[in-house]
């Protein structure tokens, strides 16, 4: 497995052609969720994303009402056949996915990522297995954490659940440090053999933990690292920032190979852009207001190795 660095042609004085990244999310028009979140973030630090869309709403679903439709599983495939046919995926470098909706989805996602790997051995695939949350509950198809965790996972090199996924995808309460790792290991146990194996614990509230404050967790066969920041009080959540977060880790971690790297820049971006959306008081995150803190944050909270 090679690891991209510096010199392959990324953001920060380097020249040549950007790496390319096939990004499969939801979209909405208004706001940021899904390939809205992620998107913009990855170009901002230099990638280019090749979006295919596998909703297009008019909204969040957290509103209560919005308008659109949801893709056929079918659609997202034929954009596939339409992007391979340009003889372009032995280009991708990384595919990233989110919310998928459906069975099929799934398979088509799973699929792609196949289709890029044959194409390029060494391409990265970063799941963001978005199924629920801490007091939403699952918000997806009953069905869905279980195909997730079937066909997935086991094709993944970086998985960026949140805590209540983690505890979904492996059966186990996340609720001190040792858990969270031990989950995590569980995790990479059942990710693609021969990848980095990546767990990315994201907004993760254990006992143990300085009051006022909200961790991430990566998990890698190199060790563990912990980047903690402080809780602003956005009430309600933001939805969009595991998005969010799942795209400025992966590019982070393209760009160096590094997981301890990527964790406290991706972190310390999210804190920034969090930042600027408390301060507007808006309830959609502030995503183009903040594009500088996803190159150069303002304030960097460093990643401490836990094991």
């Amino acid at each position: 497995m090679q690891c991209r660095g510096e010199g392959a042609g990324y953001p920060g004085g380097m020249t040549g052609t950007p790496q390319n990244i096939l990004s499969i999310q939801s979209w909405v028009s208004y706001g940021h969720v899904g390939n809205a979140a992620a998107v913009f973030p990855l170009q901002r630090l230099g990638f280019e994303v090749w979006a295919i869309h596998t909703v297009q709403f008019s909204n969040h679903t957290g509103y209560g009402a919005w308008t659109g439709a949801v893709f056929p599983p079918e659609a997202v495939a034929d954009l596939i056949d339409g992007i391979e046919a340009r003889g372009v995926l032995p280009e991708c470098g990384a595919v990233l996915s989110g919310y998928m909706g459906s069975e099929g989805t799934v398979a088509a996602v799973v699929d792609a990522v196949r289709r890029v790997r044959v194409a390029n051995p060494d391409a990265l695939y970063a799941c963001d297995p978005v199924m629920g949350d801490v007091g939403r509950g699952v918000f997806v198809r009953p069905e869905l954490p279980d195909l997730i965790a079937a066909q997935a996972i086991p094709e993944a090199d970086i998985v960026t659940p949140n805590q209540f996924e983690l505890e979904l995808l492996t059966g186990r309460t996340v609720d001190t440090l040792e858990h969270a790792l031990d989950a995590a290991r569980a995790l990479r146990e059942r990710m693609r053999a021969g990848g980095p194996r990546v767990v990315l614990l994201t907004s993760l509230v254990r006992s143990g933990a300085p009051e006022g404050s909200i961790e991430t967790l990566a998990v890698t066969d190199a060790g563990a690292w912990l980047c903690r920041t402080p809780l602003l009080p956005l009430d309600p959540p933001r939805n969009g920032t595991g998005d969010a977060i799942a795209a400025l880790f992966l590019g982070h971690y393209l760009k160096s190979g590094q997981a301890a790297q990527a964790l406290s820049l991706s972190m310390s971006a999210l804190f920034g852009l969090l930042s600027y959306t408390h301060s507007a008081g808006t309830r959609e995150i502030q995503l183009v207001a903040a594009q500088d803190e996803f190159v150069k944050p303002a304030r960097v909270f460093e990643a401490q190795q836990v094991g």
